[in-house]
């Protein structure tokens, strides 16, 4: 059977235009400062979501530490690259007051969530996400969608999409270097 080299050409023009609008709508919202740009500064929003352990985790619990928050979906491939540099950075910097929170934001259950996290070996706590919680953070429109916090609960940074793995780790010292530690216990 031959292929129509019209029919080819037309269906790499569709493909190339939905690539050119989704990258440009990604650049206009960080260029537009959507809502989540105008919380840089400020204190995250809080909430309070399951884990997958059963417990619920609130997010101003975690003051003291620094904290990536990561918005991700089971059927993301770019959260699939992310989430072993994620287990390696909670390694590497959990000891110093860090922690990852991974938020899932898809319409998987729960099972098939937990089974995912075991399978990519996550190593900090899975929470079950709710678009009221992603809209709080001027919504979640691109996964990965990655939320950098000062050890005061500020916002430092947000990352949309796949990044460098060094882009990360230049967030994570930056976030690390500000706010007020969590006090030893004795």
């Amino acid at each position: 059977m031959k292929r129509n080299p019209l029919i080819l050409f037309f269906i790499a023009a569709v493909i190339a235009a939905m690539l050119f609008a989704g990258t440009r709508s990604v650049r206009k919202n960080r260029a537009a400062g959507s809502p989540s740009g105008q919380l840089i500064g400020q204190i995250a929003p809080d909430f309070e979501l399951p884990s997958l352990d059963g417990t619920n985790l609130k997010l101003s619990d975690l003051r003291g530490k620094a904290v990536l928050l990561n918005f991700w979906a089971t059927y993301c491939g770019p959260c699939k690259i992310e989430m072993p540099w994620f287990v390696e950075l909670q390694k590497q910097y959990g000891p110093q007051g860090f922690q990852i929170v991974g938020v899932a934001m898809d319409d998987a259950s729960t099972e098939e969530i937990a089974k995912f996290v075991k399978e990519m070996g996550v190593n900090y706590p899975i929470l079950l996400g709710k678009e009221s919680v992603g809209e709080s953070y001027g919504g979640v429109g691109v996964l990965p969608t990655t939320f950098f916090l000062d050890r005061d609960g500020r916002l430092m940074a947000r990352e949309f999409g796949l990044q460098s793995r060094s882009v990360f780790v230049d967030h994570i010292k930056k976030a690390m270097s500000q706010g007020k530690a969590v006090q030893a216990k004795k």
